[in-house]
């Protein structure tokens, strides 16, 4: 296909193109004569013009015309020649009469029959010779095994084998070559099973004898064979698997069995019924009652000279040394597995003895394992040996850590029982320190008549009052617990407060209204610092028509007012006696360490960087972190109550102190010391991890109530109300529970500190929704102020004594800030103001009292006046 040239391009056309075109481009009508005359024109005179060019261009340069012409000429002549004498030469070659390829083919063909028939004549003497001599070799083993004659047969056999692998090529698929490898193979079998014969014959190990026969007599023999002949002829696989068989016999029957029961053996020599002498090992079933614990390695050595003596010196070059070598390791771990490892005594007492037995086995590996057996076996019995204390303080470490673990285990399947320990004050105030900040309580005292300021708090004081229950039994009670702790099971805590609302409280004298689950004597309080009446008037009547005076008190000087703390200076607190019996091991593996350290019972070992008794002194701080791991996993179905939480954090505190005790008091502790330290910071850390973690789920439980109560909005709404009331009602029940189950468990510094921890989580959470509320009318802040007065019974939690002040304030830093806003979500500007002026205020933050007035209060100049004067500041005193 022609490709058509751009416009651009400049075209060069022939004529016959020219005239194409013309016709191209002609009509039916514009073709005639005269058009066809001029085409025919123009082409004569192009084709005249191509000639006269010819010829012009010939006559420019006639030499060199000549020149060409006459060469074109010359060589047209001699390719006719060469074509000539070319055709003659393949006449000469290809003629398939006298030609010259066909002549020298016939003769090739005739020299390569010839040649091949010699090669045949070659081949086929060759086979013959090869198969006569075959056939001569194998009559004479046929001969040999027909007589018996063993040895020289197996020589044979390997002979002929290796002339059938070099057979001629020829005769590799022969009918006769086969026939007579599958004879060799049949007598090749025959002198295997003879010679297998002779050895079980000559070599027998049962459960009760080992015979060995210096020489046997075969079948068809004229004389027995020497036992290191029939051994020498055995095929190496045959030797291999017999040996094999017979090293396993004498493990299991000879050298296990003699650990694992008692056995006598003897050697003896005797003839058999056809009268060819038989050396025989025989074993007897000792007396049960043995008490030779050193007979098994005396068995051992009889069997290693019965066998040195009687066999090893008939086995072959080639198995002597890899039998002897395969015997050594078993025997060296039979003897550390079945007499050394499981004969390793748990008592101080028992190991002379033992030792005793341990030299016996190293002289053993010497004399028979190392130059018997295998000279390059790595002395395993003597390296245990070397360092049998460290085995001896391992297996005790095991021993006593598989005690603990199962005292712990079991401990979780009953009820565990429990005894009173003694904090010392000390841990209170580290304990208050990291959880309730005291400073902030301490600055506000109490009035003389240890009312609150809400309208409830003496309402709320009676029936806590109530809610403490009491024990007929106070004094005996206190007697007992003075005395030495008892182990007692643990009762449930709400029968012995008594703070089931539906049982009725009895009443009681002003005296024993303190229950004490800690067993001290109620003290008397320090004296109540003077404190100033202010009468607030209230401009809005309350929602229980409470009186319109209320008393607010705050303290003159800047005494703390504490709980009331008696003369001892140690607190009763719940621990388990499963802490007393894990550091009684604890004890007992230190002392047992030190008893072992003092005794000087183990020789020194070259090997071993530590002293004697370090690994059982360190079991007892691995008894500590085993009940770290282990108890929390174990009981954790029963570390979801609150007071088994608080339990294991008193067993921990406990465990810490006892630890700490022994590290002062114990003498030769130091190797342990820096161990012993750390677990007792680990559990002093545990304990506290678990206290707070006690406070933290009644947190979070607490925090999950007020959220329900949907940030205490629209409580004008009867059914928000409601439920805004069913929730503070459950935070107090959860506060109480928490409380029931805390207080016959923790000591009191720690109780009073977790009660306030979860009271004050709940009074900042109500505090927060209440102050973000942006409008509160007055219905709402009645209401409000109801909700706020049902905390107030949470006061006799922090009342010891109901003829004193409650010192909840010491615990519980919002609840004078909560108590005044119970009051001003129901007083008048005026009592605002006042309250502001005389300094009540200044637990609220300026911006939250701004945000309450705003929200209580509608904008007037009152309003105004008095949010200017709040954001001045607090006045300064």
């Amino acid at each position: 296909m022609a490709f058509l040239l751009p416009d651009h391009l400049p075209r060069q056309l022939n004529v016959s193109s020219n005239v194409l075109s013309k016709f191209d481009s002609v009509t039916s009508q514009s073709l005639n004569s005269s058009f066809a005359s001029s085409c025919r024109a123009e082409l004569d005179e192009s084709i005249r013009l191509t000639k006269t060019k010819i010829h012009d261009r010939i006559c420019a340069d006639s030499s060199s015309f000549q020149r060409q012409l006459s060469s074109a000429k010359s060589l047209k002549e001699r390719l006719d020649t060469l074509s000539g004498h070319v055709q003659a030469l393949t006449v000469t070659l290809s003629d398939s009469k006298s030609g010259l390829v066909p002549v020298l083919l016939e003769a090739l063909e005739a020299h390569q029959l010839l040649a091949q028939e010699s090669l045949d004549a070659d081949v086929l003497s060759d086979a013959l010779s090869h198969i006569s001599d075959y056939r001569a070799q194998l009559d004479a083993l046929q001969k040999l095994v027909d007589a018996g004659d063993l040895p020289p047969a197996v020589v044979a056999c390997h002979a002929l084998s290796s002339l059938l692998v070099s057979v001629p090529g020829p005769l590799k698929d022969a009918s006769v070559v086969s026939e007579m490898q599958a004879r060799l193979r049949v007598l090749n079998n025959r002198v295997e099973e003879l010679l297998s014969d002779a050895y079980t014959k000559s070599v027998v190990v049962n459960a009760s004898e080992v015979i060995i026969k210096p020489f046997v007599l075969v079948p068809r023999s004229l004389k027995p064979l020497p036992l290191s002949s029939v051994l020498s002829s055995i095929s190496s696989a045959s030797l291999a698997s017999h040996l094999s068989i017979l090293r396993r016999d004498i493990l299991t029957h000879y050298i296990e069995c003699s650990f694992d029961q008692p056995t006598s053996l003897t050697v003896s020599t005797m003839k058999d019924k056809s009268g060819a002498l038989m050396h025989v090992l025989g074993r007897f079933p000792s007396s049960p009652n043995t008490t030779d614990t050193a007979s098994p390695l005396t068995n051992v050595s009889m069997t290693l000279d019965f066998l040195h003596e009687q066999l090893f010196p008939a086995l072959p070059p080639t198995h002597k040394h890899s039998f002897s070598r395969s015997l050594s390791k078993p025997i060296s771990t039979a003897v550390l597995a079945r007499l050394l490892i499981p004969g390793l005594p748990s008592q101080l007492e028992a190991l002379p003895a033992f030792l005793q037995i341990a030299n016996k086995a190293v002289d053993l590996e010497e004399k028979y394992i190392v130059g018997m057996l295998d000279a390059s076996s790595e002395s395993e019995i003597k390296t245990w040996v070397n360092n049998i204390c460290t085995h001896y303080e391992r297996q005790r470490r095991s021993h006593i850590l598989d005690s603990a673990r199962k005292l712990i285990i079991q401990s979780i399947s009953s009820s565990e029982p429990t005894f009173h320990a003694q904090l010392p004050h000390s841990q209170e105030t580290s304990d208050k320190a990291g959880l309730a900040p005291a400073d902030e309580g301490d600055a506000w005292g109490l009035d003389d008549d240890g009312q609150s300021f809400n309208t409830g708090s003496s309402r709320s004081a009676l029936e806590d009052e109530n809610v403490w229950g009491l024990d007929d039994d106070l004094e005996e009670e206190k007697e007992t617990q003075q005395a030495e702790p008892v182990e007692v099971v643990e009762e449930d805590p709400g029968d012995a407060w008594g703070w089931n609302d539906e049982e009725p409280v009895p009443d009681v004298q002003a005296e024993d209204t303190w229950d004490d689950p800690w067993g001290e004597e109620p003290a008397i309080s320090k004296v109540t610092p003077a404190v100033r009446t202010v009468p607030v008037s209230s401009q809005r009547p309350s929602a229980n028509s409470a009186p319109a005076t209320q008393r607010v008190s705050r303290p003159m000087d800047s005494t703390s007012h504490h709980p009331p703390k008696s003369g001892p200076i140690t607190e009763p607190y719940l621990v388990s006696t499963l802490a007393k019996s894990i550091i009684r091991t604890v004890e007992d593996a230190l002392h047992e360490g030190q008893g072992l350290s003092s005794s000087g019972i183990f020789p020194t070992s070259t090997t071993s960087k530590t002293t004697p008794g370090t690994l059982v002194m360190q079991s007892g701080a691995l008894v500590l972190d085993l009940y770290r791991a282990v108890y929390p996993i174990v009981a954790a179905a029963r570390l979801v109550r609150p007071g088994d939480v608080m339990k294991f954090s008193n067993n921990c505190c406990w465990l810490a102190e006892e630890v700490g005790r022994l590290v002062t008091h114990e003498r030769g502790v130091l190797v342990v010391k820096d161990k012993l330290e750390e677990c007792k910071n680990v559990l002093q850390v545990l304990a506290d991890s678990w206290y707070q973690d006690g406070i933290d789920r009644q947190r979070i439980a607490l925090r999950d109530i007020l959220a329900s109560a949907k940030g205490f909005t629209d409580t004008s709404d009867q059914d928000r109300y409601d439920d805004c009331e069913m929730a503070i009602s459950r935070v107090v029940r959860e506060v109480r529970s928490a409380a029931n189950a805390w207080k016959p468990v923790l000591p009191k510094s720690k109780y009073y500190t977790a009660v306030g921890a979860i009271v004050e989580v709940s009074l900042q959470r109500i505090l927060e929704n209440i102050l973000a509320i942006p409008d509160i009318p007055e219905v709402e802040s009645h209401k409000l102020s109801e909700l706020c007065r049902i905390l107030a019974a949470l006061e006799g939690l922090f009342v010891e004594d109901f003829s004193e002040s409650s010192f909840v304030v010491s615990y519980v830093p919002s609840w004078l800030k909560f108590s005044y806003l119970s009051e001003l979500l129901e007083a008048s500007m005026a009592d605002l103001t006042y309250l502001f002026e005389e300094g009540a205020l200044v637990d609220f933050e300026v911006d939250e009292l701004v945000k309450l007035v705003r929200a209580l209060f509608a904008d007037t100049p009152l309003r105004t006046k008095t949010l200017d004067k709040i954001m001045g500041g607090h006045p300064v005193r």
